[in-house]
């Protein structure tokens, strides 16, 4: 299951298969109990996700709420994202540390922690980085990254203004450009 149809974090449980259900509800708890407060869980692009309320923070670089963490089961493998990690290096090197301490392998892409088991993962370590980051700390670093209200606005200008169609290049030219 690579992407899902659930629009509620329920019916996304109820349609994973029990040997995939049990790890997503296990990790699932860990978040909801290492994750600081403000977050709210919701459906986000077909996975369960933990964002900043729109409320917070309305302004985003893509309109979207601003995920810190996502959970997903994938076809072959099981799949935490950690969108934390980006701008954070300690906490990535704490959980590379903990990883190499614990003789356990991490299969971390740039936030992606894929996992087959529970087994796989160092719950502390994960809880560590799931709780390193307040609401107001992440906003900061988006601000600081995305420019703010104002990137938003720019965009959303630049999303209303029309578009003049682009000129299709002839054939014989296309074709000699090659």
């Amino acid at each position: 299951m690579a992407s899902s149809n659930a629009s509620t974090v329920a019916a996304y449980l109820a349609s994973l298969p029990p040997e995939r259900r049990a790890p997503i509800q296990a990790v699932r708890q860990l978040i909801r109990s290492h994750l600081p407060r403000g977050y709210e869980e919701r459906m986000q692009y077909g996975m369960i996700g933990y964002v900043v309320p729109p409320a917070r923070k309305p302004d985003t670089y893509n309109g979207q709420p601003l995920a810190i963490v996502s959970l997903a089961s994938q076809k072959r493998h099981l799949a935490l994202y950690l969108m934390g990690l980006y701008g954070a290096p300690g906490v990535e090197a704490r959980l590379r540390a903990a990883y190499q301490a614990a003789g356990k392998r991490l299969d971390l892409g740039k936030c992606c922690l894929r996992f087959r088991s529970l087994d796989d993962l160092v719950l502390d370590a994960v809880g560590d980085v799931l709780g390193a980051v307040s609401v107001e700390a992440f906003i900061k670093r988006h601000d600081a990254v995305h420019g703010g209200a104002a990137t938003a606005t720019r965009r959303t200008a630049a999303k209303k203004a029309p578009r003049t169609p682009a000129k299709k290049a002839p054939r014989a030219v296309a074709a000699a450009a090659r």
